[in-house]
């Protein structure tokens, strides 16, 4: 290899001082002026806000074990299998003994016993198997078949009665734990667990129409259930269990219990009276929907809604009646209908939207009754009005 000259030293050396002077300047730029590669910065995180844990005591399965049986040695005492004998006919007038089951519980310290109606309906003679095995003779006390309630009674010493507690109902809440005790299929003081599935149910009653305030659990039940207590973990009564919902006719884990709410209710009338009176407007009505709706306006009739019911008769001196309700004073056909037309339209009952007649039967049943004044909100000639009914009592 040549050796450089000496010229071409000082050349190279010139080139690598020019390349020292521009590096130094890109440093000074880069270092006082914006064009500075950008800086990254972390925010802290914040900080978490801990809320305090609400106080749990902790249940393990041994303490839940423990709690149902000690609910049921207290609570199964105080439930009895009801026997219910009847003589029927066949087409040739031969008698036909019949027998039912079903389940009830003390009330009270001087032998009533509490049960549904269709436990008890139509029997000729009651027979009630205690907790010890002892069996006596009952008398029906009263009877609610809208409610599905009854009431029986058994002479035995106050002493030897032990009646359930009963519980308030409206505190009663999804997914809380219940336990059934009763008879079913005659296998007595049987005890089932389970939760409550919803509230505010409505079933249909003995007699066809509706019962409110229904609670419905999963809580197996079976034929012979129905007249049982529903209880709380405290042993209360929370609910009768009344029907099951069963492609079979056995537990498919749909049951229903009337509520404590509507026991405390109707009960104590049973006791005093024998039966319940039942609050009533004394209407016949129609149900709006907007397909009839429609027809009434092609009839005439000014309709400014489409849901409600339109008033088709008025009881003779029935309370809607000396209230100044009006029922139809027409008919109209159309096409092969005919319409009554000209009655008032009821939309509401203090306040509560009423769309289906089984709306305006249950709030009558749970939140009024028989000599209370209720404000029912009306469509006439399509004005909205407000017009005080006092209610009397239905004549089935």
């Amino acid at each position: 290899m040549e050796r450089q000259s000496g010229r071409g030293r000082w050349i190279v050396l010139f080139i690598e001082l020019a390349l020292l002077v521009v590096i130094a300047g890109a440093f000074v730029w880069t270092a006082f002026t914006g064009n500075r590669p950008a800086t990254i910065v972390v925010a802290p995180s914040p900080t978490p806000v801990v809320l305090p844990a609400p106080t749990v005591v902790p249940l393990t399965a041994t303490d839940l074990e423990a709690q149902i049986a000690a609910v049921y040695r207290e609570a199964g005492v105080s439930v009895v299998n009801i026997t219910s004998r009847s003589i029927s006919y066949d087409f040739f007038f031969n008698p036909v003994p019949r027998q039912g089951s079903g389940s009830g519980f003390f009330y009270d310290d001087q032998g009533h016993i509490v049960t549904n109606y269709h436990v008890i309906a139509d029997a000729d003679e009651l027979q009630v198997t205690l907790a010890d095995g002892q069996t006596v003779s009952a008398r029906i006390v009263g009877s609610d078949p809208s409610n599905d309630l009854a009431v029986i009674k058994v002479d035995l010493p106050t002493a030897t009665i032990r009646p359930l507690p009963i519980g308030d109902s409206t505190q009663v809440y999804v997914g809380q734990f219940v336990l059934a005790i009763g008879n079913p299929f005659g296998l007595e003081r049987t005890l089932t667990f389970g939760i409550v599935s919803a509230l505010g149910r409505v079933i249909e009653s003995p007699n066809q129409r509706f019962i409110g305030e229904v609670i419905q659990s999963d809580v197996a039940i079976n034929p012979g259930n129905s007249g049982g207590p529903l209880l709380d973990l405290s042993g209360r009564v929370i609910g009768v269990n009344s029907a099951i919902l069963s492609p079979s006719g056995a537990n498919a884990g749909i049951g229903f219990a009337i509520s404590s709410r509507t026991v405390q209710r109707v009960v104590p009338v049973l006791i005093r009276e024998g039966r319940y009176p039942h609050p009533s407007l004394g209407v016949r009505v129609i149900e709006l929907t907007p397909q009839r709706a429609s027809l009434f306006e092609r009839a005439g009739m000014q309709l400014p809604v489409t849901q409600g019911l339109l008033i088709a008769e008025l009881i003779t001196n029935g309370p809607a009646a000396q209230a100044g309700l009006r029922g139809p004073d027409r008919l109209v056909r159309v096409g092969n209908l005919n319409l009554p037309v000209g009655g008032d339209v009821i939309v509401a009952v203090n306040d509560r939207p009423i769309t289906t007649s089984q709306d305006l039967l249950v709030y009558l049943e749970t939140e009024t009754q028989v000599g209370e004044t209720v404000q029912v909100k009306i469509i006439r000639d399509g004005r909205e009005q407000v017009v005080p009914v006092t209610l009397a009592e239905l004549q089935f």
